[in-house]
């Protein structure tokens, strides 16, 4: 089914939305689909920064467009003009606009939305087309990292440390060589190269979110940056 947001110009509507993605990262899935793009389209410009959640994903989706665009078909996701009726609504006379759609059809038990959603769902997709056909060859910055890893104790399993740490995927993140240090009494940290792309990750949020929470705590104590160039 569907996932439906009403009227994004609304404070409501992007209540909803900032509700919505407090716990995801896009609007289906695990990756960046056309349902983000339809969303995406929505905005005639960025979001206030109130709506922490829909700012960073609109802030994610653009810097997506500017670098490799979508490809992903998604879940489907219909995003109305406008909000849903209210009784006030049906208190109020209708507009001009209204009463000549209205006349357009004499079936009182039509799905007002139904056709209107699906010409803004093809809208929504030439619109993130020409986005990504503008801008595609806008590149964004990148940079080299070096981490620290640091296990428990001498009893940590590094083999499985470096497996844990590898797993963590991101979009605009690249792991590279690494190397166990030496660090005394038996115990030694592993030293990892990473290239990141500057408008994807995050290496704070790469730290705090990813590398130090379950389960790959479970070897992993701390990590300190060494290094961080610019490419």
């Amino acid at each position: 089914m569907a996932v439906a947001f009403y009227d994004l110009t609304s404070a409501a509507g992007l209540k909803k939305l900032d509700d919505y993605l407090l716990s995801r990262s896009y609007i289906s899935g695990y990756q960046a689909s056309k349902d983000d793009l339809t969303v995406f389209s929505a905005f005639s410009s960025a979001p206030a920064a109130e709506y922490v959640n829909v700012s960073r994903w609109y802030t994610h989706i653009d810097a997506l467009l500017r670098i490799s665009g979508v490809e992903a078909e998604g879940c489907g996701v219909v995003v109305e003009g406008s909000a849903p009726i209210t009784k006030e609504a049906i208190a109020t006379p209708p507009s001009a606009d209204t009463k000549a759609a209205a006349d357009e059809d004499d079936d009182d038990d039509v799905d007002l939305f139904g056709e209107e959603t699906e010409e803004e769902k093809k809208a929504a997709e030439e619109r993130a087309a020409t986005i990504k056909a503008s801008s595609k060859k806008k590149e964004s910055g990148k940079s080299s990292v070096l981490l620290d890893v640091k296990p428990w104790d001498d009893e940590t399993d590094m083999k499985k440390l470096e497996e844990a740490v590898r797993s963590v995927e991101m979009e605009g993140l690249f792991w590279g060589a690494s190397k166990l240090v030496p660090v005394g009494y038996g115990i030694k940290k592993m030293t990892i190269m990473l290239t990141i792309i500057d408008d994807l990750v995050s290496v704070d949020t790469l730290i705090e979110e990813r590398l130090t929470v379950e389960p790959i705590n479970e070897y992993v104590q701390s990590c300190d940056i060494v290094a961080f160039n610019k490419i």
